[in-house]
């Protein structure tokens, strides 16, 4: 339990201890047990006057006085805030068999976690390989373009995000937000994530993270089956039984299918099963690199590169005709990364490391889907992408080269190529280590897509100089 005291405004470059103290005084003179940062962000409005905005957490010596205090004071700035500790729903059956964990991504490592610390023993599978054997996959791809359909960016230990940014965002309140953040901190993240605005852990990091928290669950009994993908679920009189994979079948009464976005023979499986599956909608776009220079002189004015100011970052949308195109996924200091899981098909995703050190910054620019473009067939989705990233790597000449284009380019309509072979390339050198084909993309994406983009592109740019 705590009192949480909000909007701490000081000028950037005072230390943190003093935001503490602001906290304090605004409660008055309670005898305090402990305090701590609960949250910090960058409010830079006024690029002149560049502040950080503090959440600061107070404990005090007599627990009960604290929603006293709150209650006393009336400011919704001081609130009283009580330990929620995580509450699991158990089951009221023994179970005959080991629960079985299908994926090794975020959802299947805290399902693996929290069953593990039950003493349940999970039997976890992951087609990808463990992440070290998994890093030298995926760098041998990049290399020389061999890709491995099983072990890659999107398959294996960690999931999609063990090569990512490794940013930890959510627009949901739920108090196990914070058990993540406490316990992805507790194997070895940034301890800063549990309190940042924007927490982030960066690829180089997760990969220790991902170790320990394998490392807990082999411990306490549980076992991970790496290399080891699902063909089917063996059912008798209505209930599951067993489960089929490439490494023989498991017993098993209880299946947890955490399979992340691209497993798309799986939900294909299950399909086949008569299994109610539901279209999702998504998005379609490109991924667009910027100097992060500019980004964060954009931001910051005079002071971008302070080293006390976190590297620039943008969050940026807009609504038209019912359908919307945003940014997300924005890496700063990153590179735009081959991200294929199937063969002869173009995907990028976006990555950076802990320091987010890189000259470029990149982001997803994105325009809203549903089943009104690519049909209501629980699977017609997963084709419409298919589509979309075939024609990606038709365009871009094979090898798992991405097609490419200038902004200005593609907002004047005109094809890529002079650009992309250095003839106009500009200031921004591609970081997309397949390499890049310059194409016109307005001839990939459907005509909607292509037209919200330009749109977009535009409108961003007016509120972000340069992007």
């Amino acid at each position: 339990m705590a009192l949480m005291i909000s909007g701490i405004s000081l000028p950037f470059e005072q230390p943190r201890e003093e935001a503490v103290a602001a906290a304090l005084k605004r409660l008055g003179a309670p005898a305090v047990r402990r305090t701590f940062i609960a949250r910090q962000g960058v409010d830079a409005r006024k690029r002149t006057d560049i502040r950080f905005v503090y959440t600061v957490g107070v404990e005090l010596r007599d627990e009960a006085e604290e929603q006293t205090l709150a209650g006393r004071m009336k400011r919704p700035d001081v609130v009283f805030r009580p330990c929620r500790p995580l509450e699991l729903i158990r089951g009221r059956e023994a179970l005959s068999t080991p629960p079985v964990v299908v994926g090794f991504g975020p959802a299947g490592m805290f399902a693996g976690l929290l069953l593990a610390r039950q003493g349940l023993r999970p039997v976890i599978l992951e087609r990808g390989a463990d992440v070290d054997t998994r890093v030298v996959q995926v760098n041998g791809f990049w290399s020389t373009g061999a890709l491995n359909t099983e072990s890659n960016v999107q398959f294996g230990e960690g999931g999609a995000g063990t090569f990512s940014d490794g940013k930890l965002v959510t627009r949901i309140g739920d108090p196990r937000c914070g058990y993540v953040l406490r316990e992805l901190a507790a194997h070895g993240a940034p301890e800063e994530i549990t309190w940042q605005a924007k927490p982030h852990v960066g690829t180089d990091k997760l990969r220790g993270v991902v170790k320990s928290i394998r490392e807990e669950i082999l411990a306490l009994g549980g076992s991970i089956h790496f290399n080891t993908r699902l063909t089917g679920i063996g059912v008798r009189e209505g209930r599951v039984g067993t489960v089929k994979t490439t490494g023989g079948e498991f017993p098993a009464r209880v299946v947890v299918l955490a399979p992340g976005h691209s497993a798309r023979d799986l939900f294909t499986l299950l399909a086949g099963m008569g299994l109610p599956l539901q279209p999702k909608p998504f998005s379609v776009g490109v991924r667009i690199e910027h100097l992060q220079s500019d980004i964060d002189r954009a931001l910051y004015g005079d002071r971008a590169g302070h080293p006390l100011l976190p590297r620039g970052e943008y969050q940026l949308s807009h609504k038209q005709g019912g359908r919307g195109v945003y940014t997300f996924c924005m890496c700063p200091g990153g590179t735009v990364v081959p991200a294929a899981s199937e063969a002869g098909m173009v995907v990028t995703n976006g990555m950076s490391v802990h320091a987010r050190d890189g000259a470029n910054a990149n982001s997803a620019v994105v325009v809203s889907v549903d089943t009104a473009d690519f049909g209501s067939g629980p699977l017609d989705g997963v084709e419409f992408q298919r589509r979309l990233e075939t024609a990606a790597y038709l365009a871009g000449g094979g090898g798992y080269l991405a097609p490419a284009q200038t902004v200005g380019r593609f907002l004047a309509d005109r094809p890529g190529v002079e650009a992309c072979r250095g003839v106009e390339a500009g200031r921004v050198t591609p970081t997309y280590a397949r390499g890049i084909t310059g194409v016109n993309l307005g001839d990939l994406l459907p005509g909607f897509a292509t037209e919200l983009l330009r749109l977009g592109l535009r409108r961003f740019d007016g509120r972000l100089r340069g992007f």
